[in-house]
């Protein structure tokens, strides 16, 4: 049997290698995917470029939060309205690569942006997949910028308007938690929920080692970075919430897919709970940092595939 990618991050595009998986064969899908709002150059999913974007103003100087210049939300130009289908093609084109691969009744969370999930949602159900709900990150805290419109408008001589609007700022308010959608791949019609456990192994949540406080579960999901815990992504999430929500969905043994591994946290957390794990990563430096994490890690790899997932990949890779 080829385990060509198992508990293993593989450099290369997920567009070609998504494709060499066999499909009913991923337990679970969890993805910190680029959100398409130009955070850097791996986050721009358009065409539509200007010499200002990512670019740095001298109040951006030495600001960790806030590196590079982004795009207002009202675009410099007609065309960025466009941004918004163009980051939905972008995300159905390997959704749809991805469908296949999904055991029937798996579970699919893909964490987003508050102002571009909605793309998510409509290309994972253009995909065939099912939102089954929106989970909420709740962040122990969050850089906020907003300028205040008194300072612009004192900058340009309106003194009287400045006084008019002191205390009012331009932005956003502090954005102190992201999206989370939580998709299902469909079982067979005439079938029940119950069934499909029994054959595929997934669609059930491990309520009792997700208690908090002996109290169930909710969706507001609140977790911050563990003491010391090894940052190398500028969008990276806890360990702590991606084990969450991996003990909440499968059983060891299991397979986690990742096709944007980034700082390799999904394979952390795979390998600490025991889980098999399959990641890709396109960008070479964050896939070199995301080996050398996994390398320190805790565990031996986990290989041990139950008899149902015996032909996980293709032989003629």
């Amino acid at each position: 049997m080829n385990k060509e990618f198992i508990n293993k991050i593989t450099f290369g595009d997920c567009l070609d290698l998504i494709p060499k998986l066999t499909e009913n064969s991923i337990d679970l899908f969890l993805s910190d995917i680029p959100y398409g709002i130009s955070l850097d150059d791996w986050d721009m999913l358009h065409s539509n470029t200007n010499s200002a974007l990512l670019g740095k103003s001298p109040a951006q100087e030495g600001k960790s939060g806030f590196k590079r210049r982004g795009k207002p939300i009202n675009g410099w130009a007609q065309s960025d309205r466009n941004i918004g289908l163009e980051y939905q093609d972008w995300c159905k084109n390997w959704a749809t690569k991805v469908y296949p691969k999904m055991k029937d009744g798996s579970f699919l969370f893909v964490f987003g942006a508050r102002r571009t999930v909605h793309r998510v949602i409509n290309a994972f159900e253009d995909s065939g997949f099912l939102l089954k709900d929106i989970l909420a990150w709740k962040k122990p805290s969050a850089h906020h910028r907003a300028q205040r419109v008194s300072i612009t408008l004192e900058r340009r001589g309106l003194v009287d308007d400045a006084k008019k609007w002191e205390g009012w700022r331009l932005g956003n308010l502090a954005p102190i938690w992201e999206p989370v959608a939580w998709f299902t791949k469909p079982y067979k019609i005439g079938g029940t929920i119950t069934d499909n456990i029994l054959e595929n192994g997934v669609g059930a949540m491990n309520i009792d080692e997700c208690l908090f406080n002996g109290s169930s579960p909710t969706n507001l999901l609140e977790y911050g970075f563990r003491k010391n815990e090894t940052r190398i992504h500028e969008a990276q999430k806890p360990l702590d919430l991606i084990e969450y929500l991996i003990r909440l969905t499968t059983q060891e043994n299991q397979i986690v897919l990742d096709p944007f591994m980034g700082s390799g946290t999904t394979a952390v957390a795979a390998k600490t709970l025991r889980r098999n794990f399959i990641g890709f990563e396109s960008n070479a430096e964050y896939h070199e940092g995301s080996l050398e994490r996994i390398a320190n890690s805790v565990n031996d790899s986990f290989v041990e595939l139950p008899i149902f997932q015996k032909t996980l990949f293709d032989v003629e890779l």
